[in-house]
């Protein structure tokens, strides 16, 4: 062994040693490598001298936490020590405080960025629902379930099903965390929505239903859950007083695309009946010129072609 590889290996040595002999004090955060499960206790690999283990009250407070099935060996985890010494030597250690800390860090960034969780309902309580995001209980009031309202019944529906959400208000000091199912259920339906209104473009004509007549004109039902606004102006070639007068509820008419803006479609009927009626309208002929010396000669004739009797 060459003298340079012997002086890597000693000072590799060295290092090793070195970080083996941390000292911990209570509160620190460590970081490891979950060696082992026995008897309910999760063993860590600190990658120092001393082991760390986790005993089943400080793994977590959510209901729906199984150890078997959400710990594994070879796993990283994050903890924090709570006892230096359990009379074994070992470092206790909490992950549930760990979680907390690392919980509350990512829902204040989920809070700022608006980020979109999927979260498991775990049970309906007065006013609204309780799930847990990340390990901390959060409430779903019932206003923020849905678009739709919902009552005790559907709330209890929900109960073990997964929901998707936002976070509205967090303050880990009251442990008050908010969150929504409404405003991520009308994200997607907006997502949705203009991905429809990339199918359509301004100038294409369709079919739709008239679904609702207003003073100022008729909304249409296009399909694909899309529907737009006949102006009154729009409907006939005709002054009318009221959409009514040509168009009822439930009827199927012909529409042109005239706008797409700020996600509203505007339609017209009248835009199509011009368009018919220059198709229906006859051409007219052409207008025969006739020059002054022919127009002479031709009454010169018609003249001749006269007999006067005497």
């Amino acid at each position: 062994m060459s003298e340079e590889t012997k002086e890597l290996t000693m000072a590799d040595m060295e290092a090793e040693i070195d970080a083996s002999m941390v000292s911990y004090r209570e509160g620190d955060m460590v970081h490891g490598v979950i060696a082992g499960i026995k008897n309910y206790v999760v063993y860590v690999d600190l990658g120092t001298y001393t082991q760390g283990i986790i005993l089943p009250d400080q793994l977590s407070d959510d209901p729906g936490f199984k150890m078997m099935d959400d710990l594994k060996p070879g796993e990283e985890i994050d903890a924090v020590v709570i006892r230096k010494d359990d009379s074994n030597g070992n470092l206790v250690l909490s992950l549930k405080r760990a979680n907390y800390i690392n919980a509350w860090n990512e829902i204040e960034e989920g809070l700022n960025t608006g980020k979109e969780y999927e979260v498991k309902v775990a049970e309906s309580v007065k006013g609204g629902v309780v799930a847990y995001l990340n390990g901390i209980r959060g409430f779903v009031p019932a206003s923020r379930l849905s678009v739709a309202r919902m009552d005790d019944a559907a709330k209890e529906a929900l109960v073990g099903k997964n929901i998707s959400v936002i976070i509205v208000e967090a303050d880990a000091g009251k442990r008050k965390l908010i969150l929504s199912a409404r405003e991520a259920e009308e994200r997607k339906a907006a997502e949705e929505r203009n991905e429809k209104l990339a199918e359509i473009h301004e100038g294409m004509v369709t079919k739709g239903i008239v679904e609702s007549i207003k003073p100022y004109g008729c909304f249409v039902d296009i399909g694909n859950g899309l529907s737009g606004l006949v102006h009154i102006s729009q409907i006939a070639n005709k002054r009318i007083k009221t959409p009514g007068e040509v168009v009822k509820q439930g009827q199927e008419v012909d529409v042109k695309v005239t706008e797409i803006k700020d996600g509203k479609i505007s339609l017209s009927m009248k835009a199509l009946e011009d368009i018919m009626e220059k198709q229906d309208a006859p051409d007219k002929p052409e207008e025969e010129y006739v020059s002054g010396e022919e127009a002479s000669t031709s009454m010169s004739s018609l003249l001749d072609e006269i007999v006067i009797d005497d």
